[in-house]
C-alpha cells in the first residue's frame, strides 16, 4: 500500500468512500455529497492524501481550516475515511501518520477532530496516533434525520511545529 497526494481525478472514488462514511450515520453531519468544487474550496490544498493498493483507493484524508482568522492559521480539522472493505486493517493509522507529517511540513501545529460518540473505531484511531480528548460538545448539530448529536473534540498538538 502507498500513500500519495490526492488528485482531482480521485474525486469519484474519494466521494464514494465519503458516501459510505455518511451512510453509517455517525461519521459526519453532512447529508449530501458536495460537488468537487465545493469540497475543494473547503479543504487545504497541501494536505490531501489517499491510501492506494494496486491502483485501488482504500481511504483518504484531508484538512480543513478551522477559521479564517490568522491566529488560527496553524490549526486544522481532520477528515479521514476508509472504505468499508478496508476498515480495521491499519490503513487509517498509516494514512494518519502521513497526514500528520504532511501537516507539520505545511506548518500546522494543531490538528483537531469532532467525532460522534458512537464512532468507537475513529476514537481509537485518533488516540493511537496521539490525539487527546478535550471534551464533549452537547447537541452541537443535527443529523439529516433531524436528530441532535453530541460531538467529542479531540486534538493533537505537534511536537515540532509551534513549540516556541
Amino acid at each position: 500500500m502507498t500513500i500519495r497526494p490526492m488528485a482531482p481525478d480521485d474525486w469519484l472514488t474519494v466521494s464514494r468512500i465519503y458516501a459510505e462514511g455518511m451512510a453509517t450515520g455517525y461519521a459526519t453531519f453532512e447529508s449530501e455529497l458536495p460537488s468537487y468544487a465545493n469540497w475543494d474550496a473547503a479543504h487545504v490544498q497541501a494536505c490531501r492524501l489517499v491510501a492506494e493498493k494496486d491502483t485501488e483507493i482504500l481511504g483518504w484524508a484531508a484538512l480543513s481550516p478551522v477559521s479564517g482568522r490568522c491566529v488560527y492559521g496553524g490549526v486544522a480539522e481532520v477528515s479521514i475515511y476508509i472504505n468499508k472493505e478496508s476498515r480495521g486493517k491499519g490503513i487509517g493509522k498509516r494514512l494518519f501518520h502521513s497526514l500528520i507529517a504532511e501537516s507539520e511540513t505545511a506548518g500546522y501545529w494543531t490538528l483537531q477532530s469532532g467525532i460522534f460518540p458512537e464512532n468507537h473505531a475513529s476514537i481509537q484511531l485518533h488516540e493511537k496516533v496521539g490525539f487527546r480528548f478535550l471534551g464533549k460538545r452537547e447537541r452541537v448539530g443535527k443529523t439529516k434525520d433531524g436528530v441532535w448529536k453530541d460531538n467529542l473534540l479531540f486534538e493533537r498538538r505537534s511536537k515540532t511545529v509551534g513549540i516556541d
